[in-house]
């Protein structure tokens, strides 16, 4: 993907100044040399290496290393460990070193969610993404990756501290946050994968930042298959359960609809233990899918049809809706139910849902240095962030642990 010209800019009104989308990803590393070059301060000398470009990377690599000090580790999981640190020329700057740990079971003891992880961090810059500072790896093969400092905790645990109050203007910012993430990977042909509240960390200053890309992949080419198996089942749309190859950045709009049906709620919108009894709630809300509701579904691997026209469920009328999710008002809930359409054909797109008049409808989104937050601290983070792709949290109250293969064939 070329650079676009003009730069991007958000279609929100007064949207947030973005940086220019990224040059070209034809390979899975592509960014590092950006991300990992030292700044001038730590410029390599121009002596002579005896052991060429090998000892010349190495260099690169402790002068990159050499900028960050580790402080003590936070927290440690089976895919990563993530300590404090900052930045040695001023302390004040803070970070969150992720050390990836090497596995024997992946190629060069590195799994593919930290590839993907480093390859697009390494790509997008924008105000509501977590930011890579730097990758570096050390002697014992371990590769870091340098993280922006995000301690206010996430939005899940947000909204299930019940002693914290907050209000539709206050969703609005939040849930506009997280749509500018969502338009800004889908306009550079990225698509997240594993939307969820707790993969939504908070800055100090209230920006939602969107976070773990273990599981996002380009943009796939028409007739190229991909992997069904993705997405945390809370927010796993209708088309991935009946086993969907091709897809788009429709699949991540069900995902956003469901993390600001929850802000609303102060609970899970769609929960489950399987995912058979996952459509059956969604069935439950959004109805029985057919070729007349649906066109096409009778084709994905999954699906099977009812028995008798008697066993098709009615979608849930708008009256449901309005007792179900008040705290969004009529604009918001028409927001909603755009992005949660089962046809995914008819899903609001990351850019409609940015032109959406709930964004401009009294009440205007809260101003970030006005939001309530939980905060956390940096524990929060490190639990966040030594998860992998896919990974929930221990003690969320859920059965679904999301243990799974995933088929890398189909990435």
């Amino acid at each position: 993907m070329g650079v676009s010209s003009p730069a991007a800019l958000s279609p929100r009104p007064n949207g947030s100044g973005l940086q220019p989308a990224m040059t070209d990803r034809a390979k899975a590393l592509s960014g590092l040399s950006r991300v990992t070059k030292p700044p001038p301060s730590a410029a390599i000398t121009s002596t002579h290496i005896d052991g060429g470009e090998e000892d010349m990377a190495e260099q690169m690599n402790d002068a990159v290393r050499s900028q960050f000090e580790k402080g003590k580790k936070l927290g440690e999981g089976t895919y990563a460990n993530v300590y404090e640190g900052f930045y040695k020329t001023d302390r004040r700057k803070l970070v969150a070193i992720k050390q990836i740990k090497v596995n024997a079971e992946f190629k060069d003891g590195i799994a593919m969610d930290a590839i993907r992880e480093i390859k697009y961090l390494s790509e997008l810059s924008h105000p509501n993404i977590i930011r890579l500072h730097a990758v570096f790896s050390t002697k014992d093969q371990n590769l870091s990756l340098v993280l922006e400092h995000l301690p206010l905790g996430d939005l899940e645990g947000l909204w299930k501290n019940k002693s914290i109050t907050y209000t539709n203007a206050d969703i609005k910012a939040w849930s506009n946050m997280l749509c500018q993430a969502i338009w800004f990977c889908h306009a550079n042909h990225v698509l997240h994968r594993d939307i969820k509240g707790n993969n939504l960390l908070i800055a100090a200053d209230n920006t939602v930042k969107l976070a773990d890309f273990g599981l996002a992949r380009s943009f796939a080419d028409p007739g190229a298959k991909m992997t069904s198996n993705v997405i945390t089942r809370f927010y796993r749309p209708p088309e991935l359960l009946y086993g969907c190859y091709h897809y788009g950045g429709n699949v991540d709009m069900w995902s956003v609809g469901c993390v600001i049906a929850e802000l609303a709620l102060r609970q899970f919108f769609l929960p489950s233990e399987t995912d058979l009894q996952q459509l059956s709630v969604i069935t439950e809300v959004f109805g029985t899918p057919t070729e007349e509701s649906w066109p096409g579904v009778s084709s994905l691997r999954y699906y099977q049809a009812p028995p008798t026209r008697s066993a098709i469920k009615l979608p849930q009328p708008l009256n449901w809706w309005r007792g179900r999710l008040p705290l969004l008002g009529e604009d918001g809930i028409d927001l909603v139910r755009g992005m949660l359409m089962m046809d995914p054909q008819k899903r609001l797109t990351a850019e409609q849902a940015l032109k959406h008049k709930y964004w401009t409808s009294a009440p205007r989104p809260t101003k970030k240095e006005n939001l309530p937050n939980e905060g956390g601290g940096i524990k929060k983070e490190a639990e966040d962030l030594k998860r992998k792709g896919g990974e929930t949290p221990a003690g969320a109250g859920r059965v679904d642990k999301v243990a799974r293969k995933l088929d890398f064939g189909g990435m």
